[in-house]
């Protein structure tokens, strides 16, 4: 496995009139992926296919980091947006292995590099499974793909390359940059039952826009519409549609929970907020033999006059 800078950059990296990727040693000195381009500029680091930053043009930072976030090989990172694969939370079986599997302290592949037309930047990623056997024997390929933009695109495929079928949970467990979560509204999810960890993974329905005031690690179930985070003080509208999943789970630990944890820095609860795409709870995957699937998320930024 190459992830050497020098290599990286000779084979992936360009720079254009419109547009910019390059390799550099980052937090850690794991290689993280630059972007920039006229429409907006990111970061991700290797290990885990990280999501660091989305900053479209004329916006403030769309992703939160903790400042207290640990950046150590095998370690996951605190903020950005984790890939959790092949299963959501703890393993179903067996609890020593790794919660929300293994992808997001993976170093990943770099399978290709693009400058598209319409000015948005393209990275594909590929996930050496050949390393984690022992947790996931199944014959497997994962591709990783993130289109930088005006909108940040993301495709998580899974193929199963086996002759028996393969059950997957995962999620792009995004933390969001928000100006005070108390302040935050999220909408799209009225109506939905949801099962709230912090009650015995007991159901209810949600009422409303979900508001934030507490400690909320809840699982929305059969949800496909777009989800709204209303920031009433950065006067913006985060916007996340999404495709090939039918929960969303949503987690800010608030204080108590925050100050355990130990890298959420100094009140970084007050400053991010969790809604992830998933297939988690009822909405495992099951993927046939010779078939794949797809989840994908666009996030989208709207301003909102004051």
């Amino acid at each position: 496995m190459n992830h050497n800078i020098e290599a990286l950059n000779q084979k992936f990296s360009f720079e254009n009139d419109k547009s910019q990727l390059r390799f550099v040693h980052g937090e850690g000195d794991f290689p993280v992926v630059e972007i920039t381009n006229e429409q907006a500029s990111a970061r991700i680091s290797l290990q885990g296919a990280h999501l660091l930053s989305w900053i479209p043009s004329g916006e403030k930072e769309v992703l939160w980091v903790s400042e207290s976030a640990s950046f150590k090989v095998g370690k996951s990172i605190r903020g950005g947006i984790p890939i959790c694969w092949p299963w959501f939370g703890a393993h179903e079986n067996n609890e020593s292995f790794p919660a929300h599997g293994f992808a997001r302290t993976s170093m990943w592949e770099v399978v290709k590099t693009e400058a598209l037309e319409d000015g948005r930047t393209r990275i594909s990623f590929s996930l050496p499974l050949a390393e984690y056997i022992n947790w996931w024997p199944y014959p497997t390929e994962v591709f990783y793909q993130v289109t930088v933009g005006q909108t940040l695109e993301i495709e998580l495929d899974t193929y199963n390359k086996g002759s028996q079928a393969i059950t997957i949970g995962q999620a792009l467990h995004t933390y969001f940059n928000v100006a005070d979560v108390s302040r935050v509204m999220l909408h799209g999810l009225d109506g939905a039952e949801y099962l709230d960890k912090l009650d015995g993974f007991n159901r209810y329905q949600q009422q409303g826009a979900v508001v934030f005031n507490h400690e909320v690690d809840r699982v929305y179930l059969d949800t496909v519409n777009d989800c709204v985070i209303q920031d009433t003080v950065l006067n913006r509208n985060i916007v996340i549609i999404k495709c090939g999943s039918h929960s969303t789970v949503v987690w800010n630990p608030w204080q108590q929970t925050a100050d355990r944890m130990g890298d959420l820095g100094n009140e970084g609860y007050k400053k991010m907020l969790c809604v992830e795409s998933s297939n988690a709870a009822d909405d495992v995957v099951v993927i046939e033999p010779g078939h794949q699937h797809q989840l994908w998320v666009k996030y989208e930024v709207q301003q909102v006059e004051k």
